[in-house]
């Protein structure tokens, strides 16, 4: 079934054909008639899978045949997303999806001035998109009055238990009027998850999309093995192969996000970093140049690998291996987005192994291992520009030396 075929506004079709939306995906093609029917939904689907859309395009649907009358500081549909970045994202896909409707969408978060939130708000808005922190300021303020919602949409609920919302989220139903639906939204599923979902849902529409591997098939990923203190030279090399490709490098701190950033400029590689310690607006910078394509290779930590949709981003590079197992699924779902093909490689160290362990326990297989020889480890220690090629060989038997010392003190 195509989209064009969907009972939705005209104006939502317009849109949808801009973008190139044709077919839905499974969850879209799950979820939008049960959600356009009012049901409660509790949906289940790895990332990359499309669920921004899924509940997306029928709320526009159901908002734009309303008339538009608002009160003050009055919402009609919440979105409760867990961090900033969500929240942006998530907002761009509403606009631009409703762009030709008569829905009026905005995205509340912290980070800036409050003052043009609350005159926006002011007016009533149909569809926020909101953090915690910044929406029940604003609440205790006066300007925002939840008293209306007609649905409320829990995005990335697994990322919010983690980040400890479930107080947030139960507070905010108490704000809400009785009958009103909830869509929830997940890439996982535990007892705690489940727990959560049905003590604020009613009789919902139950949908899972979940393949046995927990990878999208459009990703293929491996893991090479490698010395800590060499991982640099190795990402050198990647990059210098694969100069047009976008590259999104996941690494372990904020410090180590700009150790890496200094080790490849050193070798003449522009990177952008991206991690907790920036003010907002240097984030929105940094993701618009990184999306433009002005620099192609973004160091982040863990706060891009859920949720954010970065298109086109041809390889993912696990610096660092995840303190979690869920985040290394997150992190390889940057690629390989919707119909597009990815790759992906971790650069695992004789210290990061049980980590490594831990996530094959959670996919429940082993990943590829990308066999390097001895002669090509050496090769990509000497490519590096870092290294005076006069004096590689000496480092690398210095190397060489040193993991046999290791070796003896382990006996």
């Amino acid at each position: 079934m195509k989209f064009e075929q969907y009972r939705i506004a005209e104006e939502i079709k317009r849109s949808l054909e801009e973008q190139g939306f044709k077919r839905p995906t499974d969850i879209q093609y799950k979820a939008i008639p049960s959600i356009l029917k009012g049901d409660d939904v509790l949906a289940i689907a790895q990332t990359g899978t499309g669920k921004t859309a899924a509940f997306a395009i029928p709320v526009i649907q159901l908002l734009h045949q309303q008339s538009r009358s608002r009160t003050r500081g009055e919402v009609k549909c919440l979105v409760m997303v867990p961090t900033r970045e969500l929240a942006i994202q998530i907002s761009d896909v509403f606009k631009q999806l409703g762009k030709y409707t008569r829905v009026d969408i905005m995205g509340l978060f912290g980070g800036v001035e409050q003052e043009a939130q609350i005159k926006k708000l002011d007016k009533g808005v149909d569809i926020l998109i909101a953090t915690p922190g910044r929406m029940f300021d604003l609440i205790s303020q006066g300007h925002l009055d939840l008293s209306h919602v007609q649905t409320l949409i829990l995005d990335e609920a697994d990322h919010m238990l983690d980040l400890g919302f479930i107080r947030d989220i139960r507070d905010v139903i108490k704000h809400l009027p009785r009958n009103h639906q909830t869509l929830f939204f997940s890439a996982t599923i535990d007892e705690e998850i489940k727990d959560l979902a049905y003590s604020i849902v009613r009789n919902p529409i139950r949908i899972q999309i979940s393949p046995d591997d927990p990878v999208s098939k459009n990703v293929s990923h491996s893991v090479a093995f490698v010395e800590m203190d060499d991982k640099r030279f190795f990402l050198e090399r990647l990059v210098k192969e694969f100069p047009e490709n976008k590259i999104l490098v996941f690494v372990r701190t904020k410090v180590r996000a700009e150790r890496v950033a200094a080790a490849m400029e050193r070798v003449g590689i522009k990177t952008l970093t991206m991690h907790g310690g920036k003010e907002q607006d240097d984030r929105l910078t940094v993701m618009k140049e990184f999306k433009q394509g002005d620099i192609k290779i973004l160091i982040t930590t863990d706060v891009n690998a859920r949720g954010i949709d970065i298109p086109n981003v041809e390889y993912v590079v696990n610096y660092d291996l995840p303190d979690e197992p869920e985040n290394y699924v997150h992190r390889v779902g940057r690629t390989g987005r919707g119909v597009q093909k990815g790759q992906a490689v971790t650069f695992c160290s004789p210290e990061e192994k049980p980590i490594l362990d831990t996530i094959q326990s959670f996919l429940g297989k082993e990943i590829q291992v990308m066999k390097i020889d001895k002669n090509d480890y050496r090769q990509t220690i000497s490519f590096s520009e870092d290294i005076p090629n006069e004096n590689w060989q000496l480092l690398i038997e210095q190397h060489e030396k040193a993991k046999k010392e290791g070796k003896r003190k382990k006996k």
